[in-house]
């Protein structure tokens, strides 16, 4: 719907008239029908206003999110103000039950991840005592004189644990996959509809899927799936503030490097470092304005005494900067000449993530390693033609480009470091 309202601005302007446009349940407003094609003015979104109507006025309407935002607004008249009621109180009740059928699909999935995740836990407990009897079978030297074929019992737990893991990533991506883009108000600034579509391109990418024909030729491009979504391209403000936005579209660029270490065995990695990712995006979009660095989502939460709370946008980040922290000990043991990935990342493991993990998620990632590919397997899985591995250019461009991106993602992580101390807040919660 749009029309014609009239728009409280303040005191010495008064009432004045605007162009307003209600779609997607964001009410826009402009100047005039005329001037729409500039960008509106102001937007609200209906989901979380309040709709009042004033007893003394028949014309008017008031819309607020008490604390934050009010639109105090008045009709030509008295049935036209009620076409907007309507119109506007249909918006927010299709919004709220869409948001309740989500919440409540959330809710029946994540229970069901639980089940499988106990599961997972479960086979790999049997895995890890299946491979210490065959340890202690070869210590003593009686392994053929049991009559049991452990190869394929071991074999057949693996093939268990990794159906099983299968399955609890097929629940989660069904769960956690939706768009994380929001709705922007017609004619909004382009950039506001730009972030979304690269996050979506990811997504793709790291499906296998191949965008406009191309798919990273190197660790060079791998690294720099998107050009502007470096951590080496970010500019921190006087503060050393680091952009929210920028710095999320860096660390989903980086993903698509889990995916060629092993998108099975490496998933529960990618799913919580994703995962973390969207709960910091998701307190973005919240109040894009309202928190243009990460410094400020984190502030914001102490001062609300809600920082500590579980599933908060600083714990998300807590955990996200140790995924960042394990990505990076692991590319800097590739920069440093290491080709052994799988020591290389058992290093990195132990250096960042391996303290904060039980011995549950330790055995997991013991597994995960064992699949890990080799150092050419590697290299051959990150090139589009087979053999551009082995030409010169590559490992000059693999260190180059490291060279550049990794002293930038560690200032960062620094800055990110000495905020949490700060605060005092780390946790050495183990998982």
């Amino acid at each position: 719907m749009e029309g014609m309202l009239h728009k409280w601005t303040n005191y010495i302007s008064g009432w004045q008239p605007r162009w307003f446009v209600l779609d997607g349940g964001t009410l826009s407003y402009y100047d005039s029908q005329e001037d729409a094609w500039k960008g509106c003015k102001g937007s609200i979104k209906i989901s979380v206003c309040e709709i009042q109507v004033n007893s003394s006025d028949s014309t008017r309407v008031d819309l607020t999110i008490p604390g934050e935002q009010y639109f105090y607004l008045r009709a030509i008249n008295a049935a036209e103000r009620q076409k907007w009621l309507v119109a506007l109180g249909s918006a927010k009740a299709c919004l709220t039950d869409n948001r309740t059928r989500r919440e409540k699909e959330l809710q029946e999935n994540t229970e069901a991840l639980k089940t499988k995740m106990s599961e997972l836990r479960l086979y790999c407990d049997l895995l890890l005592q299946q491979v210490h009897k065959i340890k202690e079978s070869d210590e003593l030297g009686d392994t053929a004189e049991t009559g049991i074929d452990t190869g394929n019992i071991v074999k057949s737990t693996c093939t268990t644990f990794l159906k099983t893991l299968e399955e609890c990533m097929q629940i989660a991506n069904h769960t956690f996959s939706t768009d994380i883009s929001t709705q922007t108000p017609p004619g909004s600034p382009p950039v506001a509809a730009v972030k979304p579509q690269k996050v979506q391109i990811y997504l793709a990418e790291s499906s296998g899927e191949v965008i406009n024909g191309i798919l990273p030729s190197n660790i060079f491009s791998c690294l720099n799936l998107f050009y502007s979504y470096r951590f080496s391209d970010i500019r921190l403000d006087d503060d050393n503030g680091i952009p929210t936005q920028e710095f999320l579209d860096s660390c989903y660029a980086i993903v698509p490097v889990l995916d060629k270490l092993g998108s099975t065995v490496f998933a529960p990695v990618k799913m919580d470092f994703v995962g973390n990712i969207k709960k910091i995006h998701q307190k973005l979009m919240s109040d894009p304005n309202g928190y243009p660095t990460l410094q400020s989502i984190v502030l914001y939460e102490v001062q609300t005494d809600v920082a500590r709370v579980r599933n908060s946008a600083t714990e998300a980040l807590l955990w996200l900067g140790r995924g960042l922290k394990f990505l990076k000990e692991f590319l800097s043991e590739l920069h440093a000449g290491e080709q052994n990935i799988q020591g290389a990342l058992n290093n990195a493991y132990g250096k960042t993530l391996r303290q904060y993990h039980g011995w549950v998620v330790r055995g997991v990632f013991a597994l995960a390693l064992r699949a890990a590919p080799s150092y050419q397997g590697f290299a051959a899985a990150l090139v589009s033609r087979q053999g551009d591995e082995l030409k010169g250019g590559f490992a000059s461009g693999v260190h180059r480009d490291l060279g550049v991106y990794l002293p930038a993602m560690g200032e960062q992580l620094a800055i990110l470091d000495a905020l949490y101390l700060e605060y005092n807040l780390e946790s050495d919660e183990v998982v």
